[in-house]
């Protein structure tokens, strides 16, 4: 069988999946992707822009650092970036205050993280290195940066790794996509069908069977595909819900070494923009950090538009797993009454519309997104081998700095793709 005749059967038309089938199609190879949803996408949810005014964001939202492979998408398909500034703020249980980034230990730190060359966990790093009463409010900082951001969790999440992304030197600049990411998705999902992809939507994949070479994929319902390659880019606690031949299976069991977030994302679109008539300062806020239940808040900053977005990520959102949609926005409505010692029912007056999803709760996601622990990068390597008819893609096997985000599941795919035309 020549290369150019091989059928490669897609598992996911999230980001990896989409970039992955796209590459491989220009090729000529014969590509399918068959998704679980209704919709292609995956982690990235737009939201319609009749609910919020704009195309928002329900899922992945922000452009992280150089992303050089979404940059590169974004030329192809006309689309533009909106860097993010403007000023940090925090509410520190009596007021709202412009964010102090001076940190006394700060040189110290950077001076450990540099002299680091074995990895442990960030818990046991703090403990180790800055156990001290000094160091209480760094090592609060440094765990609630790896809970909010990384939606990681302290006591497993690497060091090295988060040293990397952000320890030493701070955030990389942000942006976000005029008109979303699903823009982009939209871009990539008529790019595969102009290349002759088949997209089949709402087909749950439940197994992959080898039998004597011959590789075919199951959905719920019995259907079944043969081709002659997989590449599975679903989520990692997805992986062992579907029944996979035997070295594929054997592969799986490393990815208990790569860490799993979730996230509750909350988005608010009120009448007009209050937190500025309320104070004036704020005018040029992009996030507020709070230790309320939904601790993260962010405007649409440069942007006009009177939303703000509450975020909550990382182990400790398991303690709102019992809550809704709604429960969820009310939680939210609660937390801005807090920190802006308003009457909730003010706030609440001035609600248009709301949105909220707990990712663990999403069926194709079970959570937002990974992070890497000490043996991450062992376990990447394992699962990222081209041997045998199953590969594995998505961003959970990028090996740069930046992954659990879009650019991670983009390059990811874009690897693998190319991994199968080397050959």
């Amino acid at each position: 069988m020549s290369g150019q005749s091989e059928h490669i059967v897609v598992v996911g038309a999230g980001a990896a999946g989409l970039a992955a089938a796209r590459e491989l199609a220009r090729a000529g190879r014969t590509m399918t992707i068959l998704e679980a949803r209704e919709r292609c996408g995956g982690r990235i949810h737009p939201l319609p822009a009749s609910q919020f005014g704009y195309p928002a964001d329900g899922g992945a939202e922000f452009v992280h650092g150089e992303a050089p492979v979404t940059r590169a998408l974004l030329r192809e398909a006309g689309l533009s970036l909106q860097g993010i500034d403007g000023e940090h703020w925090s509410f520190d249980g009596a007021d709202i205050l412009r964010e102090d980034h001076h940190d006394p230990h700060k040189a110290e730190l950077q001076a450990v993280l540099r002299d680091l060359k074995d990895d442990l966990t960030v818990a046991d790093f703090l403990r180790r290195h800055f156990s001290g009463n000094d160091y209480a409010p760094m090592r609060h900082s440094i765990e609630r940066m790896v809970e909010g951001y990384d939606a990681a969790d302290p006591e497993r999440a690497s060091t090295l790794a988060l040293r990397e992304e952000w320890m030493d030197g701070g955030h990389a600049p942000q942006a976000r996509i005029n008109g979303g990411y699903g823009a982009l998705v939209d871009f990539l999902t008529a790019e595969c069908r102009r290349l002759g992809v088949a997209i089949q939507l709402g087909c749950v994949v439940s197994a992959i069977e080898e039998e004597r070479g011959a590789i075919a994929v199951r959905c719920v319902g019995g259907d079944l595909r043969g081709c002659d390659r997989v590449i599975l880019t679903v989520p990692l606690p997805l992986l062992r819900e579907i029944a996979l031949p035997e070295r594929a299976r054997v592969k799986v069991a490393a990815a208990d070494d790569i860490g799993f977030g979730n996230v509750i994302k909350i988005l608010l679109r009120f009448s007009r923009s209050w937190w500025r008539e309320r104070k004036g300062e704020l005018a040029d806020m992009t996030f507020l950090l709070s230790d309320q239940t939904i601790p993260v808040w962010w405007t649409r900053y440069p942007g006009q538009h009177p939303v703000l977005t509450g975020w909550f990520g990382g182990p400790r959102t398991a303690a709102l797993a019992h809550l809704d949609p709604q429960a969820l926005i009310d939680a939210g409505l609660g937390s801005l009454a807090a920190i802006f010692k308003q009457p909730r029912e003010n706030i609440t007056r001035e609600l248009v519309a709301a949105s909220a999803t707990n990712w663990a709760h999403d069926p194709f996601a079970r959570g937002a997104y990974s992070w890497a622990t000490p043996r991450t990068r062992e376990a990447q390597t394992i699962l990222g081998r081209a041997d045998g008819a199953v590969l594995f893609s998505g961003e959970a096997l990028y090996r740069g700095a930046d992954m659990g985000t879009v650019e991670a599941a983009l390059a990811s795919g874009l690897e693998t793709a190319r991994m199968i035309l080397r050959g």
